[in-house]
């Protein structure tokens, strides 16, 4: 399951991201350009931002974003199939893609003289992609293995997929991102090229790129290769909000594993107000508390302490186009049931609740910021990261010089109001691996997919 753990947000943290770092520019249709100076080192990151992930999908077609992903390699009238990613590796060049529930990315690590070549083809492939019937069959069959590989052979890929499902019982992110197998098996190459033609368009995309360039060369080249596409029509997107849950939820996983594990989430709003907002900062700050390294509460009460956990962990990620999870998960160790887990687990909860955090705790979060605001400036992926991730929820490429500023003002009384307010019991979904046989003579998934 992938998840955004407690210390994984503070990169967002860089206030790098000074105004005078970064220049925007907005093509007449619509594909907006923003670019980052960072002149350390003569290479740069292009990245594409498609605003169409797993969410925007229907029942009966889930995986089609991701699967539309993997048919970008496939080739346009000029880029026969499979030569994209080999004229960037050509070029000494790095190329991949992915899809989360809130967007799709495509993106090239290049030599700061190469940026026209990932431009010429990232457009190109925006509009003249072409799907045949024949190509899509061989790719599906990919993401069929991606799937068994990264859930159906995971047993805790398996919980965290039927804990959305159960968690968001209207909302689109119940979904997984790769799809559910039935859709998968049934998917066509018509399905893929109308997702295609629906969102891949430059008026619901953002180019970020970030490293030892130009802004003013390189506006002048995405005009060049973006600028003659055409705008589409997008599809309306309704408000979609999860129902208020009116009582805990639970579920039992049976998968063959060696190990049970508990997954505990809690609904919490996403950021929506750089400015204004002091809630999701405030949660942030609770999840850093819970766990943010050996120190921390988790870690140093079950696992180290009544060692009743070998492993703990906290999440949330503060940056989606829908809602969040506070989410709590633990592996019990050897002589401790999940029910004995899950009571001492709830025990820290209460307790954060009841009584807060202390002085210290809060700024030893708050130094951990500032050491991974210092650490993040050393990527230039992971700064064009935090531009595109922003630009697709909704938010702007300014609000990320907020993040630290923000976290910096919260005060032991918001983390324990939000805990008080959102770590609800009547608002819990739990999910519990019980562990079945393992069949040791059963096939194993090797995982070979994404050959470009």
């Amino acid at each position: 399951m992938p998840r955004i753990l407690a210390l994984l947000f503070l990169p967002f943290a860089l206030n790098a991201l000074a105004d005078n770092n970064i220049q925007e520019h907005k093509l007449a249709n619509g594909l907006k350009v923003v670019v980052q100076q960072d002149h350390r080192s003569p290479v740069l990151v292009s990245q594409v931002w498609y605003r169409a992930g797993s969410m925007d999908e229907v029942n009966g077609n889930t995986g089609v974003a991701h699967a539309l992903e993997h048919m970008m390699f496939k080739g346009t009238r000029k880029v026969p199939a499979g030569q994209f990613s080999r004229i960037i590796a050509a070029a000494g060049g790095k190329d991949n893609a992915f899809t989360s529930r809130d967007y799709t990315v495509f993106f090239q690590q290049l030599d700061k003289s190469r940026l026209d070549l990932a431009m010429k083809l990232e457009s190109d492939r925006m509009q003249n992609l072409q799907i045949t019937d024949a190509e899509f069959a061989k790719e599906i069959r990919v993401v069929k293995e991606e799937r068994r590989w990264r859930t159906d052979d995971k047993p805790q890929a398996v919980v965290g997929e039927q804990f959305n499902a159960v968690a968001y019982q209207e909302h689109p992110y119940g979904r997984p991102v790769i799809g559910w197998m039935n859709d998968l098996e049934q998917m066509t190459a018509e399905d893929a090229r109308n997702w295609y033609h629906t969102w891949y368009a430059p008026n619901n995309a953002t180019l970020v790129v970030v490293g030892d360039v130009d802004p003013k060369q390189v506006f002048a080249m995405a005009e060049k290769y973006f600028g003659p596409l055409k705008a589409h029509k997008l599809p309306i997107r309704k408000n979609q909000i999860e129902p208020e849950q009116k009582g805990e939820r639970r579920i039992v996983v049976k998968v063959p594993a060696k190990l049970p594990y508990l997954l505990m989430g809690y609904p919490a709003p996403s950021l929506r107000d750089a400015e204004n907002d002091w809630e999701p900062y405030a949660i942030a700050i609770l999840t850093g508390v819970m766990d943010g390294n050996s120190a921390s509460r988790l870690n140093s009460d079950l696992v180290r302490r009544d060692r009743l956990a070998v492993d703990v962990s906290a999440g949330y990620d503060i940056t989606n186009r829908g809602p969040s999870q506070i989410e709590f998960d633990a592996t019990p160790s050897e002589g401790t049931s999940v029910a004995d887990l899950e009571l001492a687990m709830r025990t820290e909860i209460d307790n954060i609740k009841q009584n807060g955090i202390t002085e210290d705790e809060l700024q030893r979060v708050k130094a951990q910021v500032i050491a991974a605001d210092v650490y993040g400036r050393d990527s230039m992926f992971n700064q064009a990261l935090q531009i595109g991730t922003y630009e697709s929820v909704g938010l702007s490429w300014r609000d990320v010089a907020q993040y630290t500023k923000k976290l910096q003002a919260v005060t032991v009384q918001q983390v324990q109001q939000v805990a008080q307010k959102y770590l609800d019991d009547d608002k819990l979904t739990i999910a519990i691996l019980d562990p079945q046989p393992v069949d040791e003579h059963a096939p194993k998934h090797e995982g070979i997919f994404h050959v470009r």
